[in-house]
């Protein structure tokens, strides 16, 4: 079996201009901790909308395109592309 690697995209709901991005292999369950209130980064923000994902089948390619999203470029391409 092999498993799929989900790199997500999150708005707060009370700050559209506020998005999360983030890694998971299962995003109902991380958008509700995410809304629970318990993860660091994102509890001050609560509650939080999921805009959109991209399923990969590699850790790699996941991880990869995750810390690119979180670059100043890959922020641009996030926006123009993929909201």
């Amino acid at each position: 079996m092999s498993d799929k690697y989900y790199v997500y995209i999150l708005r707060a709901i009370g700050d559209p201009d506020r998005t999360y991005m983030g890694l998971t292999t299962d995003v109902d369950r991380r958008i509700a901790e995410h809304n629970s209130g318990s993860q660091m980064h994102t509890k001050r923000y609560v509650p939080w909308e999921l805009l959109t994902y991209v399923v990969f089948s590699e850790k790699r390619k996941a991880t990869d395109f995750e810390k690119y999203l979180k670059s100043s470029s890959g922020r641009a391409f996030m926006k123009k592309r993929l909201l």
